[in-house]
């Protein structure tokens, strides 16, 4: 019990992470976290939705053991399994047990990447009956009442072969993210960038005249973190346009004249 105990302090975030509320959602969490109500985060790639996890786990004064889903990752890679130490078999909880036993949020960032067999593990947690059975022990554990647990997922990149299933879905609560009031995302990156206020307003100039080119053929708008790494780089000296190169243009696209219709807008605004 003490190493575990230890292990758990791991997760436990001591500084308060920088957040700006857009839409009440620090009630909405607060509240689902009192009442023991699982919470979904529906939002685009780098619109803060993990920042928020943080800064909840931090004001709640809970530990946050963040799980980053994909493909190939199994429910023993949740929940637990036994391991070879020296002569002897001994289990090893997973981070999804580890949370349930002691209190901790356990965020499953982007779920949606996740096998379908293995979101299943999820559903006991995720409604009153509030336990994780342990199949390989033959054991069943209740939830703690500290526990929360919080799923994402970007609605954007939905299809066919990846898409939530309602009968996940229908066991959350759900809280909408999108990109921040152009005044907050200018606060967001001169905080975070260290840039001047400016610059930082120049950034968001460019995110939103970027993020309308999704109706011609943009898959996806730039990112409030993307817009930070450009004020980032900025602050070290490098050119804007460079910088907007760099950090915008190239991650966001590989289309050689949405590339050079983003450069020109880079141009244009600094």
């Amino acid at each position: 019990m003490k190493g575990q105990e230890l292990d758990i302090n791991r997760y436990r975030i001591h500084e308060a992470p920088f957040y700006e509320e857009v839409n009440g959602e620090i009630e909405l969490a607060t509240i689902a976290a009192r009442t023991t109500m699982p919470v979904m985060l529906k939002g685009p790639t780098g619109c803060g939705k993990t920042r928020f996890v943080q800064y909840m786990a931090h004001r709640l004064g809970r530990p946050l053991i963040t799980i980053s889903c994909h493909e190939d990752l199994t429910a023993s890679d949740l929940v637990g399994r036994y391991l070879l130490k020296g002569d002897e078999t001994v289990w090893v909880d997973g981070p999804l047990t580890l949370g349930v036993k002691h209190g901790a949020i356990v965020y499953l960032d982007e779920i949606v990447e996740a096998r379908k067999d293995t979101t299943v593990v999820v559903h006991p947690l995720s409604d009153d009956r509030r336990f994780l059975p342990i199949e390989k022990r033959g054991q069943i554990i209740e939830a703690v009442d500290d526990f929360l647990l919080v799923i994402s997922y970007n609605p954007g990149y939905q299809s066919v072969l990846k898409e939530l299933k309602q009968s996940t879905k229908q066991r959350f609560m759900a809280i909408d993210f999108t990109y921040p009031p152009a005044e907050v995302e200018a606060k967001i990156i001169e905080h975070e960038a260290g840039v001047s206020k400016d610059v930082a307003s120049r950034l968001v100039k460019l995110g939103t005249k970027v993020r309308n080119l999704r109706n011609h053929g943009l898959e996806e708008g730039v990112s409030t973190r993307l817009l930070i790494y450009a004020g980032t780089l900025i602050r070290q000296g490098i050119s804007p346009e460079r910088a907007c190169e760099a950090a915008v243009s190239r991650p966001i696209t590989d289309d050689v004249d949405m590339h050079r219709s983003i450069q020109e807008l880079a141009k244009a605004i600094f």
